[in-house]
């Protein structure tokens, strides 16, 4: 489990899960909480249990998204809760639910909003980075009257640009954006290409005005034994893998 100093300073809940002191074996060993894996449901249960529990709430009160690598972002509020809502970003202004975000090498990221107390989490892939997400969700959040300079964010383990090798068509798609892209891609040697998503992901926070945010540096595809990762599980010839959770939670006595 890892934890953002700048979250912990302002008394926020919340939790970088690594894939440890869960319930499933095999590849999925052992804090899987993918309910769209193919592990044993009634294990990914038990392991939400486990995150539920860190928090002090029951399961219903754990708010998770149906990740598809959109730029969707929904805001929660407490009467239209559901189980698994259809979106990559979340946000919310309630002290009774807490709010979680499931990755395996892409971004995940926590926020603060201090001014109107608003939490959220964003699913950030390249997909997601790419199209919006991060625009769109801080739209949202000034949509709810916050304000950009009274926010936090905490991005998470991720894959590092070491081990993101990409392909020439999604060079040129970033390229073909922006030129300033340029900046996000490095050669290893001559015969692959490598994508810094952390990197990409960070300049569009500074370039909207966030002023605080915290990096997290820890690479899921490099760290085996602490983190799910979808290209780790790829190279080794397996045909699933497990996801790691993050969560954030405001304190119950926190309007």
């Amino acid at each position: 489990m890892f934890y953002s100093k700048i979250l912990k300073i302002n008394n926020i809940q919340h939790c970088f899960f690594s894939k440890k002191n869960g319930v499933s074996s095999g590849i999925y060993e052992s804090l899987n909480c993918g309910i769209g894996s193919r592990d044993l449901k009634e294990n990914v249960k038990k392991n939400l249990k486990i995150v539920s529990k860190k928090f002090n709430i029951q399961t219903d009160s754990l708010i998770m998204m149906q990740q598809t690598h959109s730029n969707k972002v929904e805001i929660i509020k407490e009467d239209n809760i559901s189980k698994k809502v259809k979106c990559d970003a979340m946000i919310t202004k309630s002290n009774k639910i807490a709010l979680g975000v499931l990755t395996a090498d892409c971004v995940p990221i926590l926020i603060y909003e201090k001014n109107k107390n608003i939490i959220g989490c964003i699913h950030a892939g390249w997909k997601g980075a790419f199209t919006g997400i991060i625009e769109n969700t801080i739209d949202k959040i000034k949509d709810m009257d916050g304000d950009i300079e009274k926010l936090i964010f905490s991005i998470g383990p991720c894959i590092s640009k070491e081990n993101y090798e990409v392909k020439e068509d999604f060079y040129s798609k970033f390229i073909k954006s922006s030129k300033n892209n340029e900046i996000f891609f490095y050669s290893k040697d001559d015969k692959s290409l490598n994508f810094d998503l952390r990197g990409f992901i960070n300049k569009k926070i500074k370039d909207i005005g966030v002023q605080e945010v915290e990096n997290i540096n820890i690479d899921t595809y490099a760290s085996h034994n602490d983190y799910f990762s979808h290209r780790r599980a790829k190279k080794l010839g397996q045909d699933d893998y497990g996801r790691c959770i993050s969560v954030i939670k405001k304190p119950s006595l926190q309007n």
